[in-house]
Parts: C-alpha cells; sequence; structure tokens
C-alpha cells in the first residue's frame, strides 16, 4: 500500500526530483506584477520596512504604487534614529516608483504634499487598488 501512495505523488508533479535547472540560490524569474501598497501608520519600523519590500519589488521588475493614508502622510518627516525612513522613500522613489499622499489626510495631519508626494485624492487610491494585482495594507 505505501509503495502503492509513493507512486501516485512520484507521477502527480509531487516529486522532489532535482533537475539541472534547479538552483536553490537562484530565484526562478516570475512574470512582473503590478502591487499596490497602502500605508496608514507612522510607525518609523513599518514604514521602512514597507519601501523595504516596495524596492525590492521594483527590483524584481514589478510595478509598485504606494498611497499613503491617514498618519502615514507624516512619513516624509519620520525622524529615527534605528530606520531611515527618507531614505527608503527616495531609493524608490529614484528607482521610478510612484508615492501619492492622501489631500484630506493631509489637511488632518497639517502637512503638505511634496514633489516625493503628491497630493493625491481617494479616486486614485481607487484606482491603484483597482488595477494592481496584489494589493498590500501596512
Amino acid at each position: 500500500m505505501l509503495l502503492f501512495i509513493l507512486s501516485i505523488f512520484a507521477f502527480s508533479g509531487y516529486s522532489q526530483t532535482p533537475n539541472a535547472s534547479d538552483n536553490p540560490k537562484a530565484i526562478k524569474k516570475i512574470n512582473p506584477l503590478s502591487i499596490g501598497i497602502v500605508i496608514s501608520t507612522s510607525d518609523p519600523e513599518t514604514v521602512w520596512n514597507t519601501f523595504r519590500l516596495a524596492n525590492y519589488s521594483v527590483g524584481q521588475g514589478d510595478t509598485v504604487s504606494v498611497f499613503l493614508l491617514g498618519k502615514a502622510v507624516e512619513s516624509p518627516t519620520i525622524v529615527s534614529e534605528d530606520f531611515d525612513v527618507m531614505g527608503m522613500m527616495e531609493t524608490y522613489s529614484n528607482a521610478g516608483g510612484k508615492i501619492l499622499a492622501c489631500g484630506t489626510c493631509l489637511k488632518i495631519w497639517n502637512t503638505k504634499g511634496s514633489e516625493l508626494c503628491p497630493v493625491s485624492s481617494l479616486s486614485e487610491l481607487y484606482a491603484i487598488i483597482k488595477t494592481s494585482e496584489i494589493v498590500l495594507t501596512f
């Protein structure tokens, strides 16, 4: 009976037989994705890690759009000894990444848009959500 079960796995694609293209150090290239990221926190570590992910994704060939919502509109002014938030944001922007900031939220948090994070609206957030294959929120 055990032999029968093992043979089912072997012929059904569950086999772990290595082949020449298997390289544990290489990440297989997959089709680029469209990723939308919504950030709604101003926690330095969370914002920093989110932009690290955005930078990595852009490096993999993905299209990434970031929308700052709520308290996250303060992200460009976050000062942290441990997390260089602005550096990560600039790296992302310099790689062609787009960062948009909610206009209503900017008013609520008494801040302004900038060249790095232009004033945006819920209609643009909706467009990011509607056109992205993956939407992540932090």
